[in-house]
């Protein structure tokens, strides 16, 4: 199979900056270091954002959560950078309208109260105003909740996004300035001089091939792995990560059949639940489960399935039930472990990023979430050229645009391609049978399958319907369905045998059966926390 996006490279190249780990972190560094003008490096294991930064609520948000526990700097930054991000992918980042239904006037004034200073906090970066909604005006808002109680709503405004699209937006514009990106790259180990990291050996994931880097400085961006790493240096090291998973429930849009978002302010367990329209769809989570293992493809437990349909069910007219889940994905957040230990809550563990100098010549991030992703990678790459002396320049992505960042107006779905929509547009001209749709409940057509090969560097029909197109994640049935047409062109563009075709259809077909809810079934490498 010819690999046509797989630079060649010998490891007597040395990198200024080495990253591992290809998720919003991750990328988010490679596009600040390689945008200042350092040599630099990214690996990853898999495909860009195959962990938890594809599998997010697909918020762009201060965190109305973390206000209500006080952590006013790390909200009033967030909300910063979810205005610059706004600005710098316009065509992925959308103002969203969220209503929080109030059955109590208590409630009323406690979340107006709150979410005034949300919207003062914000500045210049405003989405919007807060604003009391009376009975009627909710129900014209969101038809499909329950009207027995309700005395209104708070509608506020926050952010809503694609984040596997932004992820791979954010990759090509770090190989626009410069930066070298290897997918399905594993680093096997750390090289050393002695107490000094001084570059890494990798294995091609999909040919075996081993070769080794060295850079100045290496950076280990990778999610709940990163004590993998960290133990490649000092086995004896202590874990930094506490995982914890939180899944997502997508539905039949017709479950809330409205342009707005729900924000259950407060569920059973004392945590927010959001419902939210996604590519035409209700997707609804999330639960905040601590785990004992981690793995790059965890499964929802069955409680946690029960826990979203019973409180959805709560507020919802008509109530979903599990033949109602078109696709249940997992995710698991990288949160920094605390200092002492006691009790498996995850809600007392720091949503902030955690920086810090392993060992010399290793710097590790870790925590953190989509939102902060631009000034986490600041602060890293800021760290970086002071542990390494290397010359010191200015950060300039404050205003960098993110590749297809533009605004459309005519409600295409291929819209959310921004500045390359008129390409695949062009891709359809030049070659009708492109316009062929790969489902008939679905606008997905083969020309954009060809352009994530070609372009945003797909290599598995796993890579093409799970983060290029979604379709995974949204309906599971009809991944399945669409994917020995995927792997059909895979196969032409890649120059791979029917042999090859076939195994890939196998594979995909497995991982997606793990995306329909299945209750009984038993995923022996996820374990809840004892």
């Amino acid at each position: 199979m010819n690999r046509i996006h797989k630079p060649i490279l010998s490891g007597n190249i040395h990198w200024d900056i080495i990253i591992i780990g290809g998720g919003a972190t991750g990328l988010g560094i490679a596009l600040d270091a390689a945008s200042r003008g350092y040599k630099t490096l990214l690996v990853e294991q898999s495909d860009f954002a195959k962990g938890t930064s594809s599998r997010s609520t697909k918020l762009v948000h201060g965190g109305v959560r973390y206000l209500a526990q006080g952590d006013i700097g790390l909200v009033k930054h967030a909300l910063q950078e979810r205005g610059l991000l706004q600005k710098n992918a316009a065509h992925l980042v959308n103002k969203e309208e969220f209503i929080i239904p109030c059955y109590s006037w208590f409630s009323i004034l406690k979340y107006l109260s709150g979410l005034t200073i949300y919207d003062w906090l914000a500045g210049k970066y405003s989405f919007g105003k807060s604003k009391f909604l009376n009975k009627k005006q909710t129900l014209e808002a969101i038809p499909e909740i329950k009207a027995k109680g309700l005395k209104g709503a708070i509608r506020y405004f926050d952010g809503k996004f694609d984040d596997a699209r932004l992820a791979i937006n954010i990759a090509q514009t770090a190989i626009e300035h410069g930066a070298t990106l290897l997918t399905y790259t594993k680093v096997v180990a750390l090289q050393k001089n002695n107490d000094s990291i001084v570059g890494i050996e990798t294995e091609d994931t999909l040919t075996g091939k081993k070769v080794k880097f060295r850079g100045k400085i290496i950076i280990n961006a990778t999610g709940v792995f990163v004590d993998d790493i960290l133990k490649m240096n000092n086995p004896n090291s202590k874990n930094m990560v506490r995982p914890s998973q939180g899944v997502h429930l997508v539905l039949d849009k017709k479950f809330l059949n409205s342009d707005s978002a729900l924000m259950i302010p407060k569920t059973s367990d004392g945590r927010v639940l959001f419902a939210v329209p996604w590519h035409k769809h209700l997707l609804v989570g999330t639960t905040d489960t601590p785990l004992d293992e981690h793995s790059l493809e965890p499964r929802a437990l069955k409680e946690e399935v029960d826990f979203i349909l019973n409180t959805a069910g709560e507020y919802f007219n008509q109530k979903p039930y599990e033949k109602d889940i078109l696709s249940v994905f997992s995710g698991l957040r990288p949160l920094a472990a605390p200092s002492k230990s006691g009790g498996n809550s995850t809600k007392e563990i720091s949503r902030d990023h955690k920086l810090i100098v392993s060992a010399k010549g290793l710097i590790t991030i870790t925590g953190g979430k989509w939102t902060t992703y631009r000034r986490m990678a600041e602060e890293t790459v800021d760290l970086a050229i002071a542990h390494a002396n290397m010359v010191s320049k200015p950060c300039i992505t404050k205003g960098l645009k993110i590749h297809g960042c533009a605004n459309f107006n005519d409600s295409s779905y291929l819209d959310i391609y921004g500045s390359d929509k008129p390409k695949i547009e062009a891709l359809m001209a030049e070659n009708p049978d492109l316009r062929e749709q790969l489902h008939p409940h679905f606008p997905y057509n083969k020309a954009e399958v060809v352009w994530a090969i070609r372009n945003e560097m797909a290599e598995t029909i796993e890579d093409i319907l799970s983060r290029r197109l979604r379709i995974l994640f949204i309906d599971a049935h009809a991944a399945m369905e669409m994917s020995a047409k995927v792997a059909s062109i895979l196969a032409k563009e890649l120059h791979a045998d029917k042999h090859w075709e076939d195994n890939q259809v196998e594979i995909f077909n497995n991982l997606a059966s793990g995306y329909i809810y299945q209750p009984d079934l038993k995923i022996p490498s996820v374990a809840l926390a004892k």
